[in-house]
């Protein structure tokens, strides 16, 4: 597969039995996994589940304890030089030296690459609704992030190593770095995207990469993460209800009933609970929205399949 950035691998990240430890506490361990070029892959965990390390390995920041690492078919140690303008990163915890203004950082960068046309520093800038004239340590920390992401975007990279990337920034802006992902996608980018934000991913990423106590759960296609989805749900009746009728249905769980309010967990699809309560009177309907932890506790964490579903999905 040949790209506009002169890549031809079909394969823009691969890891095999990545590992590294620290002492007895584990950062990731036997971590095997593609990330195919062209497509958005989000990489989800709790924090500490061992996110960061794994971006740190790939990008040769950390050495691993075994396992390997390329990017593009490169290795991140011995080609970093040709990699280094091939990746945009925006670490998880920003760093950003001295008191200048956002504009001299980015030129700085812009420098570093070889060169950006500052046009595209400004359409970023304004996409983000970022003043590039104020200097950057009086900045706050949502603020910070948009230079992070403008310097990770800013010379249209083949690869975006991105973790937790929406940190700090409201949710206007959140919706606006998702549409730079998309862009990004469509330009034929790779992105990788480290969230512990189950929405997030869902809005954008092709598969995901699920990681808990620093394994591999899973990777699954996103269209599948909803079926899996753990919603808390609430339902008020205009009479009480009997909770049995209830318990009986598929994936409907932890079942209470106060008067004329059920509330439960839902597993997976919330159609049989809804046929079920449409055969009463319904008030109102409350379905939170789907919880990362949740999901991990329901199935990746205690699922036997979990290995099954990462070996598919990959």
């Amino acid at each position: 597969m040949s790209t506009m950035w002169g890549m031809t691998s079909d394969i823009a990240v691969h890891a095999e039995d990545l590992t590294k430890l620290y002492g007895p506490r584990r950062g990731i361990e036997g971590l095997t996994l593609e990330v195919r070029t062209g497509e958005v892959m989000g990489f989800l965990g709790p924090n500490g589940a061992g996110k960061t390390t794994t971006i740190r390995l790939l990008l040769d920041f950390l050495r691993p304890t075994r396992g390997r690492a390329t990017i593009f078919g490169l290795d991140p140690r011995r080609d970093k030089a040709t990699l280094h303008r091939q990746i945009g990163y925006l670490p998880g915890e920003l760093a950003f030296p001295g008191r200048g203004r956002a504009d001299a950082l980015l030129r700085f960068f812009a420098d570093a690459r070889g060169g950006v046309p500052w046009s595209q520093v400004t359409e970023l800038a304004d996409r983000l609704s970022l003043d590039l004239s104020r200097p950057v340590h009086t900045m706050s920390k949502g603020n910070k992030q948009k230079v992070g992401l403008v310097q990770a975007f800013m010379h249209r990279p083949a690869l975006l190593v991105l973790d937790e990337p929406t940190s700090g920034l409201d949710p206007l802006v959140q919706q606006e770095f998702l549409a730079m992902v998309h862009d990004a996608r469509t330009a034929g980018q790779t992105v990788f995207m480290s969230s512990h934000v189950l929405a997030e991913v869902q809005q954008s990423a092709d598969r995901i990469a699920i990681v808990r106590d620093g394994r591999l759960a899973a990777v699954e296609r996103v269209g599948s993460l909803g079926r899996r989805a753990v919603r808390t749900v609430e339902i008020h009746f205009a009479d009480p209800v009997d909770a049995a009728e209830f318990d009986v249905l598929p994936g409907v769980s932890d079942v209470t009933i106060s008067g004329p309010v059920l509330r439960c967990t839902v597993d997976g699809r919330l159609d049989p609970l809804v046929k079920a309560a449409a055969r009463h009177e319904v008030v109102d309907l409350l379905s939170a929205e789907p919880d990362l932890e949740e999901t991990f506790l329901s199935f990746y964490y205690h699922s036997e399949g979990a290995g099954d579903a990462a070996r598919a999905g990959a």
